[in-house]
């Protein structure tokens, strides 16, 4: 499906290689300790579609379609799949395979995971672009199930590969708030949950009835340890094994650590800033007196390039992310599907940006709020603060008011308060499916588009009928250049966000491990194993 690329950067570890010193033995050797970056807030499956959330349930949930390190598709829960025509796809269910509990799985567990899945109350945003596209579910026998849909759809298996399978006899009845207990958290996964501590960790124990490769933890112990000198801290004093997100201002340093492994690799994730495109007025504008503009300037794409051609993408690169990261002016990085080699980086010119701001009527500029996380993407507060002095230089004046990811997602996205903000967003498909249904298309939650993580105040019917065509196209080539098609227009034209870089990711652990970095940037201890 599309195409694919090795992306090998840094020092990328096989998961055969043998490391001579180091190598834990005994009861320890049984252990991983791993310390995350990426704030988890539940484990609910279902209640939050966050990339911290769906590395943590994975331990225990587990998905009808398994995502291999590419981001393509490979069987799960689903041994195989086939489309019996344009609207209908079959899929092919894993005999024996039991919940934690002993239940066994069929497909009914299935019909009450498509039911619970994008209806789970409070979700800050919800499993729905991934499931209302099925319009029915039939069940052929206990291991057989036909999804049926209103059009053509195919990422069908992409899309199964998003969300985990819970079971109607663990699950019925319960809310977010048992499984956070433990008390519904009993899944088909590698790992059993033993304890769940929100802000702080979580500890599994190996399911040795998991119908996958056997693993080599009996216990993981997944510590949540947002600020970054405290995580590095933690590696290199021994009191967790493994980390993410390592900073990159670190990362020649702990190369040098002779007790160290460190790889990465580019991922789809892209930092971009959302842009209050189409509200008459926007919260966090004024004048330069600090007066409410009585129509809000970013509703004008002059202004919107204006704000782009002011960011410095190479200095960030350079400067603030040693070199760990990708500018781009669009959804995907070269390589991925939907990338568009005719879209280039966008160029820095902070005269241009004045001339565009004075030709849209603020030759003074205005003030602005620029809201962001300070513990979810790398280096995501330093980039804030950049972007602010860079836009001072052409007349913007810029406060920046960044918070934790579980204040700032709130606020951003449940109680829509933010004019701009530097944010992320990572396909979990692998295609720019989610990147046009939730970034440019007219907000419709009903059919998961504009969800309130991300509120979406651009629309443009025109491109909402090209978005409607690029995800009903079966042929792949031909899928692809519609998708560029949109992100052309919608990225590169209208900037209805502003695209900044795709980020890299790198992972630090103590040498005898080994790690497998995956395309989608979570990290779970599925992908570590013991140096052999």
């Amino acid at each position: 499906m599309g195409r694919s690329r090795a992306w090998a950067l840094g020092l990328a570890l096989d998961a055969t290689l043998a490391v001579a010193n180091g190598v834990p033995s005994g009861a320890r050797a049984q252990e991983l300790t791993i310390a995350v970056g990426g704030a988890f807030t539940s484990m609910d499956p279902h209640f939050f579609d966050l990339s911290p959330n769906h590395a943590l349930t994975w331990h225990v949930f587990d998905r009808l379609v398994h995502p291999d390190s590419d981001q393509r598709p490979s069987p799960g829960l689903a041994e195989s799949w086939r489309a019996i025509d344009e609207r209908s796809w079959e899929f092919r269910l894993r005999r024996g395979v039991t919940f934690q509990d002993g239940t066994p799985f069929t497909a009914d567990d299935v019909v009450f995971t498509f039911a619970r899945a994008p209806n789970v109350p409070n979700s800050p945003t919800s499993m729905g672009q991934y499931i209302r596209p099925v319009q029915r579910l039939e069940v052929v026998d206990a291991h057989t199930i036909r999804l049926h849909t209103a059009e053509p759809i195919p990422l069908i298996p992409q899309m199964m590969m998003s969300f985990s399978v819970i079971g109607r006899k663990q699950g019925e009845g319960m809310g977010t708030a048992d499984y956070n207990s433990g008390k519904a958290a009993v899944g088909t996964g590698p790992y059993r949950l033993v304890s769940f501590t929100l802000g702080d960790r979580a500890v599994f124990e190996r399911n040795p009835a998991w119908w996958g490769p056997a693993q080599p933890w009996q216990r993981v112990t997944y510590r949540l340890i947002t600020n970054d000198s405290a995580r590095v801290a933690a590696l290199q004093s021994g009191d967790v094994d493994a980390i993410d997100a390592v900073p990159t201002r670190d990362v020649a340093r702990l190369q040098r650590d002779a007790r160290l492994n460190v790889t990465s690799r580019p991922g789809l994730r892209l930092i971009y800033l959302y842009v209050d495109a189409s509200r008459p007025v926007s919260p966090h504008v004024t004048d330069r007196n600090g007066q409410p503009l009585a129509e809000n300037p970013l509703r004008d794409v002059r202004v919107r390039r204006a704000l782009s051609m002011a960011v410095n993408r190479e200095g960030i690169r350079r400067q603030i992310m040693e070199g760990f990261s990708l500018p781009t002016g669009q959804a995907q990085p070269e390589g991925a599907m939907g990338y568009d080699p005719s879209i280039p980086v966008p160029a820095y010119d902070p005269d241009g940006a004045k001339k565009l701001l004075a030709e849209a009527g603020y030759p003074e500029g205005f003030n602005i709020v620029l809201n962001g996380p300070n513990d979810r993407y790398v280096n995501d507060d330093a980039i804030a603060q950049a972007i602010a002095q860079m836009w001072a230089r052409i007349g913007v004046r810029t406060q920046v008011q960044t918070s934790p990811a579980s204040v700032f997602f709130t606020a951003g996205g449940v109680r829509d308060e933010h004019s701009i903000s530097l944010t992320g967003w990572s396909t979990s498909t692998g295609e720019p499916d989610t990147h046009l249904s939730l970034m440019l298309a007219t907000p419709d939650p009903q059919r998961g588009r504009g969800t309130r993580l991300r509120p979406s105040h651009y629309s443009n019917p025109a491109l909402d009928r090209m978005i409607d065509r690029a995800l009903t196209i079966i042929d792949t080539e031909a899928r692809e250049k519609a998708y560029q098609e949109v992100i052309r227009i919608g990225y590169q034209q209208e900037l209805a966000v502003i695209p900044i870089h795709h980020q890299v990711n790198i992972w630090a652990m103590k040498r005898g491990l080994t790690y497998r970095p995956m395309l989608s940037e979570q990290t779970r201890a599925t992908e570590f194993a013991p140096a052999r």
